[in-house]
């Protein structure tokens, strides 16, 4: 058997889609066919979103992307007011973002390692990335704390988001200069997790929830729920940027439907893309087409496209390409959790 500071040796690097501008190659794939002429659109629709000062950019999160190497991107998207809400799984904000933020790292690694041999290593396996999981339970543990030190009430996830963000700030700041979380505290951009149990947050609540019986810090998704609508009831036009499908993308596409049963005059999201490997034959919501939203009065199909693309190949050419077109210059914050304090 290998030992462990063997297999925990080289890092994962996040792309920087600031050091390559693929405009051109993107602005050269609209004569191609297939899944380059449909990422070259997306792109298009994209800057649209970043053209319209008024137009909420909504970017939704799903599957393992951030130990994948594509935090930096959504850190400078944030930065650089590209979005203004992020819908996410728990995955990747907590167990991946904040996890680095508090110092630690994803390694490569291999899908051909014997399984066996990881977990007596306590080395915990994403397809080719490595995870020491020793790191990981200290990050459970800190989400445990952070609750600890809360007021006992029940939360949205973007407060309890918000509230990771203040204890980073308290205890020096993240240990790395591209962290999401703490990002998105210092600009005002709301994160929401609608599963957030379904993480190291999760693991956080059953030690506090343990710890404090009677009078404890709980989960309020309903109030996320409607913190998210009201971000879109505050938003003349919205479009939404879909990495994956899953719950994150359900949760915001919905918001248009609650805004509607609230009696307000909120339009489909005018814009919307979507980067999915899913099928939409069988049904399930990843791979379930705009188009097919659209039925429910969720988005329009004047400017949508589905990707059938893998998120670490299109991500970085769509996201770059907004990022070099540069419209964003002339975006101004939205600041959507100000509503909220």
């Amino acid at each position: 058997m290998p030992a462990k500071k063997d297999l925990l040796q080289k890092t994962i690097e996040h792309f920087d889609m600031k050091a390559h501008n693929v405009v051109p190659m993107v602005e050269a794939m609209e004569n191609m066919a297939f899944q380059a002429r449909n990422l070259n659109r997306a792109s298009r629709i994209y800057d649209m979103m970043l053209q319209e000062k008024d137009c909420a950019v909504i970017l939704t999160l799903a599957g393992s992307l951030f130990s994948a190497g594509l935090k930096k991107i959504v850190y400078d998207m944030v930065m650089n007011n590209m979005v203004d809400a992020i819908v996410s799984t728990g995955a990747i904000i907590v167990d991946q973002d904040f996890f680095e933020a508090l110092g630690f790292k994803h390694y490569v690694g291999s899908p051909f390692s014997d399984d066996n041999d990881l977990r007596e290593l306590m080395i915990d396996r994403i397809y080719d990335t490595y995870i020491d999981e020793e790191e990981l339970r200290i990050c459970d543990e800190t989400m445990g704390q952070i609750l600890d030190g809360l007021t006992p009430r029940a939360y949205s996830s973007r407060e309890l988001i918000h509230e990771m963000g203040r204890y980073l700030e308290n205890n020096g700041g993240p240990k790395v200069e591209d962290s999401v979380v703490y990002a998105a505290y210092k600009k005002n951009v709301p994160i929401f997790v609608p599963t957030f149990a379904d993480c190291s947050a999760g693991f956080g609540f059953v030690m506090h929830q343990t710890k404090n019986p009677e009078s404890h810090v709980s989960l309020d998704g309903a109030k996320d729920f409607l913190e998210l609508t009201k971000i879109k009831i505050a938003s003349k036009e919205s479009g939404i940027l879909m990495i994956g499908g899953g719950v994150p993308k359900n949760f915001t596409q919905d918001i248009v439907v609650a805004a509607d049963l609230l009696q307000e005059n909120a339009p489909m999201h005018k814009y919307a893309v979507q980067v999915t490997v899913a099928d939409e034959r069988d049904g399930g919501l990843s791979g379930s087409t705009l188009k097919e939203a659209s039925s429910w009065g969720k988005v329009e199909t004047t400017y949508e496209q589905m990707v059938f693309a893998e998120a670490t190949l299109a991500m970085p050419l769509i996201c770059g390409y907004g990022y070099h077109k540069g419209s964003w210059k002339n975006r101004t914050a939205k600041e959507f959790t100000k509503l909220f304090l």
